[in-house]
């Protein structure tokens, strides 16, 4: 398809277009994963809509950790295989030879991240978190059911996104996931401490490692708070989790339903709900009726 162009002077101000021509990539940076991975604002020209260029820098990874280039792989493959409202698409991804990157352009969503949005509007109704943390659930209960199963093992509210215009979140960054077999158990321990269950650092786990995360962030959603935010290192915070130490900024909320529903989530692993069965949790009923309830939901 040409590309309509008035002149010179009117040229896309693209850094880098894909090997297709399809993608253009901007120096505008929407944000960083972590140190080698950063994603840019981009411009698919075919349907004129704004996307996310990730992109990876591989020598740094392999030198640092061998293992990391294999799991990036592993996510973009996953991305391109799975198809959900609430996961993150992938529309195309190509390694890049001689500038040692990968690449994979997503779907952006306008708003940023879940814990960066939740901070910039603190006055938001009960009934909107209950919202949010329903199709966070949608998008843990597809992929927990997907055969073969996978495990986000990663979730928090930086690695969820929001489409602030529609109230539309998604899950994304996944990886650190991992498919497992009918014996939905996985070994390998990797995460984000504060949102990680105590079983992964027993190295023997299975999807109800997300449901704890979810716990997490919904109690962050509510507080404002990374759990165990009063830790000032990793260590505190594995021993704290490994001793079943509750955070305590959960003591923060007054709302008993809200306090319950997110203690049900990080219950012992046996004891947790599914991400269905929490989908038809009580906690949700509200959201069908017209009375919204705006009530405080935590010690201010």
């Amino acid at each position: 398809m040409p590309i309509i162009n008035n002149g010179p002077s009117d040229k896309e101000p693209f850094v880098e277009v894909d090997p297709t021509g399809r993608y253009g990539r901007y120096s505008e940076t929407l944000g960083l994963s972590d140190a080698s991975k950063i994603v840019y604002r981009a411009f698919d020209k075919e349907e004129g809509t704004e996307v996310a260029w990730n992109q990876v820098k591989l020598g740094n990874l392999s030198d640092d950790d061998p293992s990391m280039v294999d799991r990036l792989y592993s996510e973009v493959t996953l991305l391109k295989s799975i198809s959900n409202e609430h996961i993150i698409s992938l529309f195309a991804f190509w390694e890049d030879d001689m500038n040692n990157t990968l690449n994979f352009i997503t779907e952006v969503c306008s708003s940023g991240n879940l814990r960066e949005y939740r901070k910039r509007h603190k006055h938001v109704s009960l009934k909107a978190l209950k919202k949010w943390s329903k199709q966070i659930l949608e998008g843990l209960n597809y992929l927990h059911t997907h055969h073969p199963c996978i495990i986000h093992r990663d979730l928090n509210c930086s690695n969820v996104f929001v489409n602030g215009n529609t109230g539309q979140v998604k899950i994304g960054d996944l990886g650190l996931a991992t498919i497992v077999g009918r014996s939905h158990s996985a070994h390998s321990v990797l995460g984000t401490p504060e949102f990680m269950a105590p079983e992964l650092y027993e190295e023997k786990y299975t999807e109800m490692v997300d449901i704890y995360s979810f716990g997490m962030c919904v109690l962050e959603m509510v507080t404002i708070e990374i759990p165990y935010s009063e830790c000032d290192n990793v260590v505190k915070v594995y021993k704290k989790v490994c001793s079943g130490v509750r955070p305590q900024s959960l003591n923060k909320i007054k709302d008993a339903q809200v306090k319950a529903f997110i203690e049900r989530c990080i219950a012992k692993p046996r004891a947790r709900p599914s991400a269905a069965q929490l989908l038809k949790d009580p906690f949700f009923h509200e959201l069908n009726s017209e009375d919204s309830d705006f009530k405080v939901l935590v010690m201010v």
